[in-house]
């Protein structure tokens, strides 16, 4: 099988909702991630054969396919075409293997997978509650309802679930979440995302233009108290909202070509695509998926959880790679070191191609081999991508 390389990577630092990114419209936020993936590798625009953009709220601005619409916003030409992908959280994640899997089959050399999501113009499960307000039905059907009698289908109560069933306190989560920022505000401090974040202009508070060239989320007072001292999402839970993902407004993505394409456009490439993998698990506690999917994408490559270097794993809720830690036995001084999406954010569909991003520059940065990503999603799925640094 043909060989599949990542030659560019970039990301918007995260914005939080209602702030400095409120001002794009999120056609126009994947259209300038497409412009800058191009100039970083150095490539014809009219080289890419594709654009694979994940997106979770298809609706209103971000709606009638937000992957040619941000073609079309971009200096691309109208020859490439572009497709939407919704695989929840996971999203740009499955993008990304999208387009690896069409270079790995030799159909095409050249092409982008990204991600979008505006938090702020386009609020999280709008598309189910817009349809349901206007007497459109709701996605549980009949059938799912006999197989699933009197469940509600929820990530928050996932979280709560994988808290239980792991055994982890309130404590352990606090604690994590604390680390995610102390993480990131290291990172950021230290110059870490420098390469990887595209800057470009937002709002301040008043109106005024600013340049967006950091992650808008973290905080930097951020104290192990004050996280203990957060109100808890549901009596007797064990979640807070300083141990949930912050709602984020941001685009992301990736490049990826051929070894016919490295030559022919004289490409340096920044990591092999080495295992690609996906996973169906309990749509109920929802959120555990990337534990056997991790598992299971080991075996496959015959690599134990000790060869891989750095890991990403999204953090929608501490719970989710607290407890993946502890079943995995992964080094904890490996995963998310840069932070994660407790204090960096999380925009939904522009997830996936984000925290690759940081993944490739931080084993670029670090001088590591091998890094794996994985991340939980709505019904009950996960994702896992290892690649290799070159």
């Amino acid at each position: 099988m043909a060989e599949a390389y990542i030659v560019a990577a970039t990301r918007t630092a995260g914005g939080r909702k209602g702030g400095r990114v409120r001002g794009w419209h999120p056609t126009d936020l994947g259209g300038v991630v497409l412009n800058e993936l191009v100039d970083r590798a150095g490539v014809d625009p009219a080289a890419v054969e594709d654009v694979i953009m994940g997106c979770v709220m298809q609706v209103g601005e971000q709606s009638t396919n937000v992957a040619r619409n941000a073609v079309l916003s971009s200096k691309l030409p109208e020859s490439v075409p572009g497709t939407s992908v919704d695989r929840q959280c996971g999203s740009s994640q499955q993008a990304l293997q999208f387009a690896a899997q069409a270079v790995m089959s030799g159909t095409m050399d050249v092409v982008i997978a990204s991600g979008v999501e505006s938090m702020t113009r386009v609020p999280m499960g709008l598309s189910v509650t817009l349809a349901a307000k206007e007497g459109f039905g709701v996605p549980k059907s009949p059938k799912q309802e006999e197989r699933y009698p009197n469940i509600q289908f929820s990530q928050f109560m996932g979280a709560e679930m994988m808290a239980e069933k792991y055994g982890l306190t309130k404590d352990q989560l606090d604690e994590f979440g604390y680390h995610s920022h102390q993480r990131a505000i290291a990172a950021t401090q230290g110059g870490a995302f420098k390469d990887e974040i595209l800057a470009i202009d937002g709002l301040d508070a008043e109106g005024n233009t600013v340049r967006h060239d950091s992650d808008e989320g973290i905080r930097y007072d951020v104290s192990l108290d004050g996280m203990r001292g957060v109100k808890l999402l549901r009596e007797g839970g064990r979640i807070t909202a300083a141990t949930s993902s912050q709602i984020c407004d941001g685009a992301s993505g990736v490049m990826i070509v051929s070894e016919k394409a490295l030559k022919e456009h004289n490409l340096t490439p920044l990591a092999r695509i080495h295992h690609l993998s996906l996973l169906g698990h309990d749509p109920v506690i929802m959120l555990e998926a990337p534990i056997p999917a991790t598992e299971r994408a080991l075996k496959k490559t015959g690599l134990s959880i000790d060869d891989i270097d750095l890991f990403e794993v999204n953090e929608a809720f501490a719970s989710v790679p607290v407890a993946w830690l502890q079943k995995t036995g992964a080094d904890p001084e490996r995963l998310n070191v840069n932070g994660g999406a407790i204090a960096l954010g999380h925009p939904l569909g522009a997830s996936g191609t984000k925290l690759m991003t940081t993944l490739l520059y931080a084993l670029k940065n670090r001088g590591k081999k091998y890094g794996l990503q994985t991340m939980c999603e709505g019904g009950g799925m996960a994702n896992v991508t290892i690649v290799e640094r070159l």
